[in-house]
């Protein structure tokens, strides 16, 4: 069974980021990060909502849900997770700003390989049956998390800076790669535990479908309210609300193999994920389209 064996595909899982990762280097410039300094009320926005607010909501939902245990770990693990390739597609689906997009993914990436290990063990201290810390290995979460996520980006942008024709030619396969890649390690991990999933769902589905719907709502109308234009709202709304499923399988890889009913939740919304975030892009795209007709 897939949870049973989640430190045998941890390589699958690592190299499967990596390459997710690699492909959102090859979009990647140096000018992509100048944004911050020409337009810092967008990524700021984008980055409160992502790394401070989505947290704070998955805890609202653990306790008005009354999730427990495992599954109130997971969910909070999925939270603690960067935007992904995914978002980035979506984003271009939805008509949005994908510059402010890539840029998203790629600060939230670096800042949360700092911020998921001290998340895990808030979660677990918090919501499992323990009253001592749960020493986990921080050292190597990070090391193996700038491994996954950093490096590749780097090396990415490298490629690009290098041979910039042969990145723009690869970036459509490799980003295509990537999201077949992400599909398959979520399709897997569902397919092989239909019945741990069957028993989880009524429990863990509204918990993942109101992180997946009301940050995506938060992150849209903070955005207006803060008068960002429609393009900005759409890409930090898809930020917000979709979330790198496939890091936090292999985060439950790396260090808490031992839960094995953790994985249920990132498997669980990897999936949802794709349903709404389709659903939110559709109605986006309309609305950019609307206004660009008027």
């Amino acid at each position: 069974m897939y949870l049973d064996n989640l430190e045998n595909i941890e390589f699958l899982l690592n190299t499967s980021v990596a390459i997710i990762m690699l492909g959102m280097g090859l979009s990647l410039t140096i000018e992509d990060f100048k944004r911050i300094k020409e337009e810092p009320k967008s990524v700021f926005v984008g980055l409160f909502n992502q790394l401070l607010l989505l947290p704070l909501i998955a805890i609202v939902l653990i306790f008005l849900l009354r999730l427990k245990g495992e599954y109130a770990v997971g969910l909070m693990l999925v939270a603690a997770c960067p935007g992904g390739a995914t978002s980035n597609l979506i984003s271009n689906l939805a008509k949005g700003d994908i510059g402010l997009s890539i840029t998203l993914t790629a600060l939230s990436s670096i800042i949360t390989v700092a911020t998921i290990p001290f998340i895990i063990n808030f979660a677990l201290i918090k919501f499992m049956s323990t009253d001592e810390a749960i020493q986990l290995p921080y050292l190597t979460i990070f090391l193996k998390i700038l491994l996954i996520t950093i490096i590749p980006v780097v090396l990415g942008m490298i490629i690009r800076a290098k041979c910039e024709s042969f990145a723009i030619g690869m970036k459509r396969p490799v980003k295509i790669a990537s999201v077949l890649l992400m599909a398959a390690i979520i399709i897997g991990a569902v397919a092989t535990n239909k019945e741990q999933l069957t028993t989880a769902l009524p429990i863990i589905g509204p918990a993942v479908i109101g992180l997946n719907i009301l940050t995506m709502l938060l992150g849209f109308f903070s955005g207006k309210f803060l008068h960002l234009d429609l393009k900005q709202r759409i890409s930090i709304s898809i930020e917000c609300g979709i979330q790198n499923a496939s890091l936090a399988l292999a985060v439950v890889g790396m260090a808490l193999s031992q839960y094995k009913e953790l994985a249920l939740v990132p498997a669980t919304y990897g999936v949802l994920m794709f349903v709404f975030g389709g659903l939110f892009a559709a109605y986006f795209a309309r609305l950019v389209t609307n206004r660009s007709t008027v």
